[in-house]
């Protein structure tokens, strides 16, 4: 009975299971949504360790700060008064008659102070090394072509990461590569660390890492004199780097003039002038006989009618400038042309003593704060002004975009009255 119920009422029922149709935009929906998903993830991963790699990194390895550059600057020169002997301390010297028991060759010791000077000069010829500029370009036909200047490069120091030289600016300034033939005519690729548009000069720096430890035990940085000292004068000079326009040419003379200064932007320079006959476009050093530097050998303030006559920058007056550049710290600006005003002036004529303007320039921070020709700068921030170079002392280590107080003295009628002004600095260009 049962058996039959099963076939009767069962028999004929057939289960079939059927597959969830596809939603097909809800899939493409949700792929969307978790590529998208993907791609934040990453981004986010990415800026996550863009940031904090630099910060994790300087924690397990510390990166160690060049260390700052310090030039040591000029003691104050000694005064006529102290160059004189008191009388208990002058004897009478005997006068020692030195008899020659053989001739002296007169061309022998010509030769012999000549090779004395050449070694002189091949001392400092191993603190300057070649800097070449190389550019890249095509000409009219698209034909490339690369294009080489070089120029010397005085080594002057390093901060623990860098070796620094000093060079012209001219030279490299549009260079694409920048390379620097050490003494071991080894090339090692470098940059520009900081420029002075005033005296044309730059600070090329080439990182130390990779360098042979033998290079750098070599390289010996020159030592600066101080050429403010009225000793200096008619002394023996030594020209070293291009002074005849080839590499590696040495010039021997004397220094025949100094005094006279070339007059720029918030800076004044003594410019040394030797009886060297040169090329016009001379580049290098002047050097004592000690193989110290003097000055860098500048001839775009010749006069016509010494075109070719070797002369300098004083180093004094440019060792804030070169030291500010081996730090990489810009040129602050205010933008006027000044002199001293002596005590000698001031007792004749009555104008204060301190920085005397004589010139403003166009559309720059002095102009914009109401500086005028012939004021007299007496302070500026904290620091007094008695002379011009107070002034450009304190240019020189300040900031751009840093805001100072300047006080100055004024003619109203017969009498100077004293004026203060707000003068924000800029950064020269």
């Amino acid at each position: 009975m049962s058996e039959n119920l099963s076939n009767t009422e069962f028999g004929n029922i057939q289960e079939k299971v059927k597959q969830r149709p596809l939603n097909r935009k809800k899939l493409l929906r949700r792929t969307i949504i978790t590529a998208s998903m993907a791609v934040i993830f990453g981004v986010l991963a990415c800026i996550t360790f863009l940031v904090l790699e630099p910060v994790f990194s300087n924690i397990l390895h510390p990166e160690e700060e060049p260390e700052l550059v310090e030039i040591p600057m000029d003691t104050d020169e000694i005064l006529p008064e102290d160059m004189i002997m008191e009388e208990d301390q002058i004897k009478e010297s005997p006068v020692q008659i030195i008899e020659h028991t053989t001739d002296v060759d007169p061309i022998a010791v010509y030769r012999d102070q000549y090779m004395d000077l050449n070694k002189v000069a091949g001392l400092v010829q191993k603190s300057v090394v070649k800097i070449t500029s190389v550019s890249q370009d095509t000409d009219w036909f698209d034909n490339y072509y690369e294009s080489k200047n070089s120029t010397p490069g005085l080594y002057i120091t390093d901060n623990n990461k860098e070796l620094l030289f000093l060079c012209r600016t001219d030279v490299i300034e549009k260079a694409e590569v920048i390379n620097v033939t050490l003494n071991d005519k080894s090339i090692a690729e470098g940059y520009i660390k900081a420029s002075d548009p005033n005296t044309g000069l730059s600070i090329v720096a080439v990182p130390m890492e990779g360098l042979a430890q033998s290079i750098t035990d070599n390289m010996s940085p020159v030592t600066l004199a101080n050429s403010r000292v009225s000793t200096i004068l008619a002394t023996p000079i030594i020209a070293v780097g291009r002074p005849y326009g080839s590499s590696e040419s040495v010039g021997y003379g004397i220094l025949t003039s100094k005094g006279s200064y070339v007059n720029l932007t918030d800076q004044n320079y003594e410019l040394l002038t030797t009886d060297i006959y040169g090329s016009s476009e001379a580049t290098g050093v002047i050097v004592n006989l000690k193989g110290e530097i003097l000055g860098i050998i500048d001839q775009s303030h010749n006069t016509a009618d010494m075109k070719n006559i070797i002369s300098a920058i004083g180093i004094s007056d440019i060792k804030r400038t070169i030291e500010r550049m081996s730090n990489g710290k810009p040129r602050a600006y205010l933008g006027i042309n000044g002199t001293d005003v002596t005590e000698e002036i001031n007792a004749a004529s009555g104008v204060p003593v301190g920085a005397f303007v004589t010139g403003i320039v166009m559309d720059s921070p002095a102009m914009n704060a109401g500086i005028q020709s012939g004021d007299v700068i007496i302070r500026i921030g904290d620091k007094q002004i008695e002379k011009y170079a107070d002034f450009t002392e304190y240019i020189e280590s300040a900031t751009p975009d840093s805001n100072v107080s300047l006080a100055l003295m004024r003619q109203s009628g017969e009498e100077y009255r004293e004026i203060e002004l707000e003068v924000t600095l800029e950064e020269m260009s």
